[in-house]
C-alpha cells in the first residue's frame, strides 16, 4: 500500500515571511517527525531551519552542519530536540546510516538539508519542502556573488506531506497554520 501524499505550494514575499512560517512550522512539529529540506545555495533552508528552532524552542545556534554533517539541539523546554543534518556531502543510505539518526528519530524532531533520496528510509512519514528562490528571481548581474537584495527576494514554498502522520486532516491543519502565519506577517509588516 503506497503513502497518502498531501501537498502545498505558497509564495514568501521576503526573510521575514520565511521565517514566520518556519517558526509556525516549528510549532506543529512533534517527537519522530522527518522534514527533508530541498533548494539551491541560498534558497533559505537554514534560514527556514533557524525559525523551526524558534517553534520548537531549542536551543539557539542553529547553523549549516555543512563540515559536521549533524547538529543537535536540545529543547529549552518540555517538547523535542532538533537534529539539523546537512546530507549534500552524502552518498546514499549507507553513509546516512553511519550517522546514527535512527538512535534520535524517536525523540526529536530531525530536519535533513539536502536528503531526498537519502533519507526517506528512516520513518514511513515525512514531509518534503522545497525552496525555490530562482523560480521567482530577476536575473543577477552577477551569479556569483548575492546582493541584500537577493537574498531577500521571494522564494516558492512547496510542502508534501507523505504517509500516515500526515494524513489528510493533520495536513490541512498545518496549511491553515502555515497561511495564518504568512497573512499575519503581511498584516504586521503592513502596519509597521
Amino acid at each position: 500500500m503506497s503513502n497518502p501524499v498531501q501537498e502545498f505550494s505558497c509564495q514568501l514575499d521576503d526573510l521575514t515571511i520565511t521565517e514566520a512560517l518556519g517558526e509556525a512550522l516549528g510549532t506543529q512539529l512533534k517527537a519522530g517527525d522527518l522534514v527533508i529540506l530541498t533548494g539551491a545555495l541560498g534558497a533559505g533552508k537554514t534560514t527556514l531551519t533557524q525559525s523551526l528552532g524558534v517553534g520548537l524552542n531549542v536551543r539557539e545556534g542553529i547553523i549549516s552542519p555543512t563540515f559536521v554533517l549533524a547538529r543537535q539541539h536540545p529543547s529549552l523546554g518540555d517538547g523535542p530536540g532538533l537534529i539539523h543534518v546537512d546530507a549534500y556531502r552524502l552518498k546514499g543510505h549507507d553513509d546516512v546510516d553511519t550517522l546514527d539518526l535512527e538512535s534520535t528519530l524517536a525523540e526529536s524532531v530531525t530536519v535533513v538539508e539536502w536528503g531526498l533520496g537519502k533519507v526517506e528510509h528512516l520513518t514511513d512519514s515525512r514531509l518534503e519542502i522545497q525552496l525555490d528562490r530562482e523560480a521567482l528571481a530577476a536575473p543577477s548581474a552577477n551569479p556569483w556573488e548575492e546582493t541584500e537584495e537577493e537574498l531577500d527576494e521571494p522564494r516558492l514554498f512547496s510542502m508534501k506531506g507523505i504517509g500516515p502522520r500526515w494524513d489528510e486532516s493533520t495536513f490541512a491543519h498545518l496549511k491553515d497554520t502555515l497561511l495564518l502565519a504568512v497573512a499575519a506577517q503581511h498584516t504586521e509588516e503592513k502596519h509597521a
